[in-house]
């Protein structure tokens, strides 16, 4: 009986599926809460994705870090509850069904009922929840599907309504008018976090302006960006320090900024005065478009300090319901209000009335040539914000809104988010650290109809009161309802209050809470705090991880800060990693438009979810924008993967060939080989610095590190440098110290690749161990005692030295079964390299190693000023350094320059010199061939005897015929016989070492006679026959 299963050779999303259907039969999620029970807890947040939109790459990259987090914690010891959540409300789900009815606006979604949109909403968010949780089970993310917080849910907005009913009383809460950056497609503003996210490269046809002074034929130059807002232009506004000209120029008289005049100007021009913007102060002019009646005195120069000489005329256009600057001039200088545009950015009057504002744009400038009020127009590419949802130009115009005051409390938001560990730093200190510190206060309320209701009541009589919960709610109520009642839009809309001022009905204010607030307030929430969890909340809050995309920082990640910084005091997370976008090959932003995205479920059948999450984090740190390269996906599969299911076949093919189960003895570390004692020592350090960096989530030098081990290492070094001992037919205790060491390091890997890779190590692990599931094991421990420091940096030389060694025989030419007499090296590492001279003969394929002292026997030194590095540095004296270098001993002084930097005389001074001053070239000597890296230098003497010759010959029959015993899938322990045929030569050199080819092949005998398949042998040809012994 086979003591360990071969691996599963079904194609890749068999076997995974085959797998996760284990792990559904074993409830792996709650077994993984279930047996940490009693430990300390590690919370984590889920974001809430919107389940109306299909899941794509960048869903994958996310999910990936938050899974490998919690699986690497509760193999740590942790308990980690993992509660999925969905974010159910907004703008995205309403434009989806706005689509699908065929509604354009605001007006349609009325007509066509609140009632019956909002069902449609409700019906909508979870179209794609199939693919979601597809996605989910493919991947392999171990997290709680079937018990989410949705925030569509009553009891999670009960929980909001509590936040803003507290909020309210506190002072909180305001209506205001502020200048809101508004978007007339969805009908609603946007806080200055959305806004953030919207910005697009917009080309303009920008506008300088005249003016015309009331009394006088001259003109005030004024540029501006957006032409159609000059039908609500009430007042120019200069800045009272700064100096201002009167020019004349093609027979008019302008005024504008002195230190602008250059730049406006495009004709000759006369300096007809110099004045302060404060002169200018109350200056009257006419009115530009002479559309809409002012109700207050206006047309005249108004004075602010944020009018600068940067760009534009230095005299600006002020329009109150269209800018926060203007707005606050209005205020101070008792400015009309005029706002001919409706919500849905279209014009309310002026000739090109129900045109949308920035369609009429051309309309504008072409009033103004007819009437000779346009100076000239400039072409602008500029950055202009856009909604985030929809991708219409955002309208910046006085709005009624409600805010929340969250400017009170900035500096605590400061300074919690001072206390969060950021990966990576800059993102928190400079990306969020830096918004923060500019903060405005929070635009809550959005005029819409599927969300969360504003939980504020207002009378005819002015009384005004919010609402923090349903049973609150019913007892105020004037209808007959009970706690029952879904808190959504129309239902809350027909539920009135007494009021208790005046005793008339309160009427909800229209307005839906932004779906921000809705995702910040999940730490709450989730858990329906306070009405629930209000014992054990400590133990649900705050988050010790959280995870989402770099989008994220003005969006979830600032609204959860926001929210918690006033309900707790604390920030609601302390550890935060953030990824970056996933670009396609190019460094080009995927969309569907440019055809460069990539369906993961497609990579997941063709690759497996393994090798897309290895891949992910391998390919560069997740905080950087990742260019996905399907190429680089099948390079991971056939360089990490592929080896290490090679090297568990490899061991389990002999170990099941021998009998042998390393789980049944035990070999002490000072008994077993160097080169095991050696692997042991480099899988500690590995275990070491992998815990390290998992701690500080630098997930991408983790997954290098270990797939570095597995590759160099653990295959190429180790299994390939002992299959002896596995082949060997004596059961000793240093064919169980190879077996035994491989069974240790492999399982050892299989855990520490687990949270990363979930498939794969699971398979491993239970091929290997028989056990119920690797994902319920302890994360592997460095054990101290295990690493021996000196031994791996000596492995580490002849490692070195065999690759300078193999480089060598490249440039001469001579393959690496072609034996040579020696290779000599450097006497100064004949101690360093020991009992290791035997490997570096069997690597290099050489009769021996030598220890020489003078390497100038063999090569010639050049030494040459590394100008690059010393030229700046030694200025003039470079000429005489370069006289040094071709007099000196080169030798001697580069082993000087090793140990320390030397003093040397230039110019009669005593100057420093370094060693990467110094540039080395060598030159081989007839017969030898060197090789030198860091000034490391490997020597093979290249000349071939014929007894050297007749062993390459050999070498090359016998790696003939092994390739031709894999091709024909012979068992690695079967007997053969060869048959062959060749020149004289060939015949010599196979007789003479007949036992030797024997031993090698497992050939019973060597036959001269009709070989079938013809080969080469270093030039000579020959034919060769293989066939199994029958007696086998």
């Amino acid at each position: 009986m086979e003591k360990f299963k071969p691996l599963s050779k079904e194609p890749v999303a068999q076997r995974e599926g085959k797998i996760s259907e284990y792990w559904d039969k074993i409830d792996l999620l709650h077994e993984s809460v279930k047996t940490r029970e009693g430990h300390e807890k590690y919370v984590f947040y889920e974001g809430p994705p919107t389940a109306n939109g299909k899941p794509g790459i960048h869903h994958v990259i996310a999910r990936t870090l938050k899974d490998l987090t919690c699986r690497y914690k509760t193999m740590k010891g942790f308990k980690v509850n993992r509660k999925a959540g969905w974010d159910t409300h907004g703008l995205p789900v309403e434009i989806e069904v706005e689509k699908k009815l065929g509604l354009h606006n605001k007006q349609d979604i009325e007509k066509y009922g609140i009632e019956e949109f909002n069902k449609k909403c409700r019906n909508s968010v979870f179209e794609y929840e199939k693919e979601w949780r597809e996605l989910t089970k493919r991947m392999a993310y171990l997290v709680d599907l079937d018990n989410p917080y949705i925030t569509l849910d009553n009891n999670y907005i009960e929980s909001v309504w509590n936040i803003l009913d507290k909020m309210y009383k506190d002072g909180l809460i305001y209506e205001g008018h502020k200048i809101l950056p508004y978007c007339p497609r969805c009908g609603t503003g946007l806080a200055s976090h959305e806004v953030a996210q919207g910005y697009q490269l917009d080309k303009v046809e920008t506008v300088y302006v005249k003016f015309k002074l009331s009394d006088k034929d001259e003109y005030f130059l004024v540029w501006t960006t957006t032409p159609w807002t000059l039908a609500s232009n009430v007042a120019l506004t200069v800045n009272p320090n700064v100096d201002y000209v009167k020019v004349k120029s093609n027979g008019e008289i302008y005024y504008l900024a002195d230190a602008l005049k250059d730049k406006v100007l495009k004709e000759e021009y006369e300096v007809l005065e110099t004045m302060k913007g404060k002169d200018l102060e109350y200056v009257k002019y006419d009115q530009l478009l002479p559309f809409i009646k002012p109700d207050k005195n206006a047309f005249f120069v108004t004075c602010a300090d944020y009018v600068t000489t940067e760009d534009g005329t230095g005299v600006v256009h002020t329009a109150p319901a269209f800018g926060e600057d203007d707005y606050n001039t209005g205020r101070r200088y008792d400015l009309p209000f005029i706002k001919p545009v409706d919500e849905e950015g279209k014009y309310t009057e002026t000739p090109w009335k129900g045109k949308f504002v920035i369609d009429a744009d051309p309309d504008v400038i072409k009033y103004l040539i007819e009437n000779d009020l346009l100076y000239r127009k400039q072409k602008l590419e500029h950055n202009y914000p856009h909604c985030w949802r929809c991708g219409t130009p955002l309208i910046y115009y006085a709005h009624p809104s409600w805010y929340i005051e969250v400017t009170k409390f900035k500096e605590k938001l400061i300074e919690n988010n001072n206390g969060v560990n950021w990966f990576p730093e800059f993102v928190g200190e400079k990306r969020f650290g830096n918004w923060l510190e500019n903060l405005n206060d929070w635009a809550i309320s959005r005029s819409r109809y599927w969300g969360t209701p504003l939980p504020i009541y207002r009378c005819q009589c002015g009384h005004i009161e919010s609402v923090g919960s349903r049973k609150e709610l019913a007892e105020k109520a004037i209808e007959d309802i009970d706690e029952n009642i879904e808190l959504h839009r129309p239902y809350v809309d027909n539920v009135h209050l007494k009021c208790p001022k005046c005793g008339k009905p309160m009427t909800r204010e229209k307005d839906v809470v932004d779906v921000w607030f809705d995702s910040g307030a999940m730490p709450f929430a989730q858990w329906h705090y306070p009405f629930e969890h209000k014992e054990d909340f400590d133990q649900l809050f705050p988050a010790d991880f959280i995870c989402e995309g770099i989008d994220q920082t003005r969006g979830w990640f600032y609204s959860l800060i926001a929210i918690s910084t006033y309900l707790t005091g604390k920030s609601p997370y302390k550890n935060v990693l953030v990824n970056d976008l996933i670009l396609d090959k190019f460094g080009k932003k995927m969309s569907k438009s440019k055809g460069n995205t990539v369906n993961p479920f497609e990579l997941f059948d063709n690759y497996g979810a393994d090798v897309v999450r290895w891949y992910l984090i391998y390919v560069s740190p997740p905080w950087t924008p990742t260019k996905f390269d399907e190429d680089g996906l099948r390079e991971v599969e056939s360089k990490f993967f592929r080896t290490i299911r090679n090297i568990y076949n490899f061991f389990s093919l002999y170990a099941n060939t021998d009998d042998i189960d390393p789980r049944e003895f035990e070999i002490d570390l000072k008994d077993r080989d160097l080169i095991d004692r050696w692997l042991i020592s480099r899988y500690e350090s590995l275990v070491k610095t992998v815990n390290e960096d998992m701690d500080r989530f630098e997930l991408t030098k983790v997954v290098r590190e270990i797939q570095d081990f597995v590759i160099e290492d653990f295959s190429n070094w180790y299994i390939r440098r002992n299959r002896r001992r596995f082949w060997k037919t004596d059961v000793d205790n240093d064919k169980k110290a190879v077996y035994k060491t491989t069974y240790e390091v492999l399982l050892g890997i299989v855990k520490l690749i687990a949270p990363i890779v979930p498939f794969i190590s699971e398979e491993l692990y239970k091929s290997l161990t028989n056990g119920k599931s690797v994902h319920l094991e302890d994360y592997p421990k460095v054990e101290e005692e295990k690493i021996d420091r000196a031994l791996e940096e000596k492995m580490a030389l002849v490692i070195k030295i065999v690759e300078l060694g193999r480089a060598s025989r490249e440039d001469a030419k001579i393959k690496i079964r072609q034996a040579l007499k020696e290779v000599v090296l450097d006497g100064e590492l004949k101690n360093k390299i020991g009992n290791l001279r035997e490997l570096i003969e069997e690597e290099l394929n050489v009769k021996e190693v030598k220890f020489e002292d003078d390497l100038s026997k063999f090569m010639d030194y050049e030494l040459k000023p590394n100008f690059k590095v010393a030229g700046s540095i030694l200025g003039k004296k470079i000429k005489d350094f370069q006289n040094f270098l071709r007099d000196v001993d080169a030798k001697e002084f580069i082993n000087s320059l090793r140990k320390d930097l030397q003093k040397i005389d230039l110019g009669g001074e005593k100057t420093d010199i370094k060693e990467d001053y110094v540039l080395v070239n060598i030159k081989s000597k007839p017969g030898f061939d060197v090789t030198m890296e860091n000034n490391q230098f490997v020597i093979l003497d290249t000349e071939l005897t014929p007894e050297l010759i007749e062993e390459g010959y050999v070498r090359e029959f016998i790696s003939k015929i092994q390739q031709m015993r894999k091709a024909k899938d012979f068992e690695v322990l079967d007997n053969i016989s060869i048959i062959y045929s060749a020149d004289e030569e060939i015949q010599k050199a196979v007789e003479k070492y007949d036992d030797f080819i024997k031993t090698e092949t497992l050939a019973k005998e060597i036959k001269y006679g009709k070989g079938e398949e013809e080969v080469d042998l270093n030039g000579h040809e020959a034919f060769i026959s293989i066939e199994k012994n029958i007696a086998d």
